[in-house]
């Protein structure tokens, strides 16, 4: 498929290293635009780098952390210094650990609340400037954070989970009566089910088992098909925000 208005973009995707991430800026380099990817494992970065520029696109690997302010400023630099100003951000970078409250594993909801909901405020602070500047030239700019399904339906033992995801889809909603006065997009997607490496984090053979169950009875969606939803986003005149977005597998309620 293809899509109008991604040629010639300058995007920025965390959690580039795989899922929905390295689908995002697979497909975004596929339709013409300058893809930087975001994410700690180099290795990951420097193989999609080179299968990007393979098959005719443009890539700039970056290894960073976005729960830390340092990484994410450098990261910063190297992408201005590469390809100038950035006028799409994708904000993919998340982690799902799974377990009882009662188990007080402030560890894992310390690691989630980092990742998931300040690593987005990070990342989003640091190109701001950008989206707003880019949108001033008249050109498009788009703020598209993912977040999921668990923001709105109840999972047992996904509390944290479910309450990071809730503050990214408010977040998206407060973010964009800031930014879409200045012609800068915001959109919120949240998908179901997907086969990503979210369920490799969970240490709990029974929580395990509980996810393979429910993905055997209900399937998933791919990593592909949401990074459609992306594109098609990015890729609408730059009047027209498509604010939220629920996709689910149809079998899902």
């Amino acid at each position: 498929m293809s899509y109008e208005n991604l040629a010639g973009r300058t995007a920025v995707v965390t959690g580039a290293a795989s899922g929905i991430g390295e689908a995002v800026a697979v497909l975004l380099a596929a339709q013409g635009a300058k893809v930087a990817l975001l994410a700690r494992r180099r290795e990951r970065l420097d193989a999609l780098v080179e299968k990007i520029r393979a098959n005719g696109g443009q890539a700039l690997a970056v290894v960073a952390d976005v729960t830390d302010d340092g990484s994410v400023d450098a990261a910063v630099e190297r992408i201005h210094a590469a390809y100038g100003t950035v006028d799409l951000v994708v904000n993919s970078a998340g982690v799902m650990l799974p377990n009882p409250v009662d188990d007080r594993r402030i560890d894992e909801w310390r690691r989630m609340i980092d990742t998931n909901v300040t690593g987005v405020l990070r990342v989003t602070g640091a190109f701001t400037a950008d989206l707003v500047g880019a949108a001033a030239e008249g050109r498009p700019a788009d703020l598209v954070n993912i977040s999921s399904i668990g923001a709105h339906i109840v999972f047992p033992n996904y509390a944290v989970y479910g309450a990071t995801k809730a503050a990214i889809t408010h977040l998206s909603e407060t973010l964009r009566a800031e930014f879409g006065p200045r012609d800068v997009r915001v959109t919120n997607i949240e998908p179901g089910f997907t086969a990503t490496e979210l369920a490799q984090h969970i240490d709990s053979d029974g929580l395990r088992e509980q996810v393979d169950g429910m993905l055997e009875a209900v399937g998933s969606l791919s990593s592909e098909e949401v990074a459609d939803v992306v594109a098609y986003v990015g890729s609408r005149p730059r009047h027209v925000n498509l604010r939220q977005i629920m996709v689910l597998p149809t079998r899902q309620a």
